[in-house]
């Protein structure tokens, strides 16, 4: 456990003492980055996960006010949020990922009219492009929409409403 003078050094962020945390608390920490992101196949990412830990204890070092048997709950708390933050990215850009893979080529007969279909959806922001294939190619229901990508159904709704107004827009002043 830390003790009241090694807190007292590591709020004045003195670098010695982080070396001492992270020996006490690497095997802590490690363990709480595993439990959560194990589950989904990325133990690779657990060393990552493990240095923003660290990372935001130092960075956040000198806000900590509680005793030294408090440090390692407020240092698990840190494991917990990063890791599950970590989560949230990783299961995004995975789900995205499978769902490139899952889209079928466009089915498009004149590769001209299929040019300008890809340049028209280049220009729309990454997730709308994606909310778009998956809605016109893959064809699945906007709830389906909303639950992989992590969004609210009226924010897919709502994307693919002004997707399709920008989309007319840029149609009118290239191609009028």
């Amino acid at each position: 456990m830390i003790t009241k003078q090694q807190l007292k050094r590591l709020r004045k962020q003195d670098e010695k003492v982080l070396t001492v945390v992270i020996d006490l608390y690497m095997p802590l920490v490690k363990a709480i980055a595993y439990k959560i992101l194990q589950p989904i196949g990325h133990t690779d990412s657990i060393d990552e996960c493990v240095n923003d830990v660290f990372l935001t204890v130092w960075q956040n070092a000198s806000k900590f006010e509680g005793e030294p048997a408090d440090f390692k709950k407020w240092l698990g708390t840190i494991a917990k949020y990063k890791a599950i933050d970590h989560y949230r990215v990783l299961t995004k850009r995975a789900q995205r990922e499978q769902v490139k893979e899952e889209l079928p080529q466009v089915a498009v007969y004149d590769q001209q009219e299929r040019n300008k279909l890809l340049l028209l959806l280049s220009g729309l922001p990454e997730l709308d492009r994606d909310i778009f294939l998956m809605k016109y190619y893959l064809q699945l229901p906007n709830d389906e929409i909303a639950q992989r990508l992590d969004l609210s159904k009226a924010a897919v709704d709502n994307r693919l409403y002004r997707g399709k107004h920008q989309l007319a827009k840029q149609l009118k002043e290239r191609w009028a």
